[in-house]
């Protein structure tokens, strides 16, 4: 991106909620089964702050993905833990201890010692692997969409930066107005053109407007500390957030967002569920097939100083625990994940709606104030200006103009922060960037 102008918030074309997906995109499938792509030692940015460098930078030190990331060291021990075969046992017999009558003591003493070993039928190792295996998928996409949870917050409070940024240099802007309405009636007054109650008046807007800059300077500390808390600073070194808060793309027909809905973590999971699903499936028929234990041992008979070889097999009969009840649940959670991820695809598309909808009245909003209110307020304030100082109109229908246009510049940096807080959740629900590749007109 390349920047020309210092002014906080206007130094270039940010498109804050599409270069977030593009980034963290890349960065979540750059980690094969959903290890984290990270950068353990990355500093924490200083100076002149991008969004890219909050991505990164919140990607290589988030406190919560830093935790997650032991879940997939855990999911890694359980596939150890299922390759591994049953314990052999050993065992030791003694018969005929305490015997009454004639034989006595340790002459008619038998023992018998064990070797035992389980053989486990219906392919169960390896299908316990493979339930293992599905569940480390599991987790791995399940950090993927945590990873877009972390790095979409990332995008809304770089937003929220920028519009508290606007905020302050509005603010500014406001209170120097009011200090210069202020400056030009007391020179009116003592050219006894103005009455005092006109300069007190001014000088009581001049203080709304210092007290209204104080607030904005407030909420610019509170929006860079939430900002750089998602890289677990608790004092944010950066010193402003460098983006064009009123840069506006077109974006996508709904059709094609809705396209792009399967795609996304949210619904990759089901997919890895599902696979989860038919593994503890066929993992749970494998159990209806009873084990085999076999068994080797060593017997001495202490009468006669004997010893033998004795041989053993045993199963269970599978009478009545044919473990249907276990199969029955698997079959039952696997059409359950398949009722899930409907309801949650018609969930999320009237949600997706709801934000497209949103997010064109919002552009049409912007558009309509910047193109046609704020141009209108402006001219009346030049000539309620213009006629205040040839003695046409009163100090309160100047400061009523003041007001209105002010109002309007407030809101436009509202209306430009909803908008591209709207596209943020948008990308977000679609892990893709939405904004066309035809370029956007300028607004003026």
């Amino acid at each position: 991106m390349n920047c020309s102008s210092k002014r906080p918030g206007r130094a270039c074309r940010g498109r804050y909620a599409l270069l977030a997906t593009i980034i963290f995109a890349v960065c979540v499938e750059a980690a094969p089964s959903g290890e984290p792509s990270v950068t353990p030692n990355l500093e924490e940015p200083v100076g002149e702050l991008t969004l890219a460098q909050a991505i990164g930078t919140a990607l290589a030190r988030n406190p919560d993905l830093t935790a997650s990331a032991y879940e997939l060291k855990a999911a890694d021990a359980r596939i150890v833990q299922a390759r591994l075969r049953p314990n052999p046992e050993v065992s030791v017999q003694l018969d005929n201890i305490g015997i009454s009558g004639e034989a006595r003591g340790t002459d008619v003493l038998a023992s018998t010692l064990s070797l035992s070993q389980v053989i486990e039928m219906g392919g169960k190792r390896a299908l316990r692997t493979e339930v293992a295996n599905y569940d480390r998928d599991a987790v791995g996409v399940e950090r993927q969409a945590q990873q877009l949870d972390v790095l979409a917050e990332v995008a809304r409070r770089f937003i929220a930066v920028v519009a508290a940024q606007e905020r302050r240099v509005f603010a500014q802007s406001a209170r120097e107005l009011a200090q210069r309405t202020l400056d030009a009636i007391s020179a009116r007054l003592q050219a006894a053109r103005s009455p005092e109650a006109e300069r007190s008046r001014a000088g009581i807007a001049l203080t709304r407007m210092q007290i209204e800059e104080q607030q904005a300077d407030s909420e610019l500390r509170s929006a860079r500390s939430a900002l750089a808390a998602l890289w677990g600073s608790q004092a944010p070194r950066f010193t402003q957030a460098r983006a064009d808060l009123f840069a506006l793309d077109p974006v996508e027909p709904f059709e094609a967002l809705v396209s792009k809905l399967e795609r996304s973590p949210d619904f990759v999971r089901f997919a890895s569920e599902a696979r989860l699903r038919d593994a503890e499936l066929r993992l749970a028929q494998a159990q209806a097939h009873p084990n085999i234990t076999l068994a080797v041992g060593v017997g001495r008979f202490e009468e006669t100083r004997n010893t033998g070889v004795s041989v053993g097999f045993s199963m269970p009969l599978p009478l009545f625990d044919r473990n249907q009840g276990a199969i029955r649940e698997a079959q039952v959670r696997r059409v359950q994940t398949d009722a899930q991820k409907e309801a949650a695809f018609l969930r999320v598309r009237a949600t997706l709606f709801s934000l497209y909808q949103e997010l064109l009245a919002s552009r049409k909003r912007l558009e309509t104030l910047r193109t046609q209110a704020v141009p209108q307020a402006q001219r009346a304030l030049e000539q309620t200006q213009s006629g205040y100082e040839r003695g046409r109109f009163s100090y309160l229908e100047l400061a009523t103009a003041q007001e209105e246009l002010l109002q309007l510049r407030a809101t436009v940096i509202e209306a430009a922060a909803a908008y591209h807080q709207v596209l943020a959740e948008i990308e977000r629900l679609t892990n893709e960037a939405v904004a066309t590749a035809a370029p956007s007109q300028e607004l003026p």
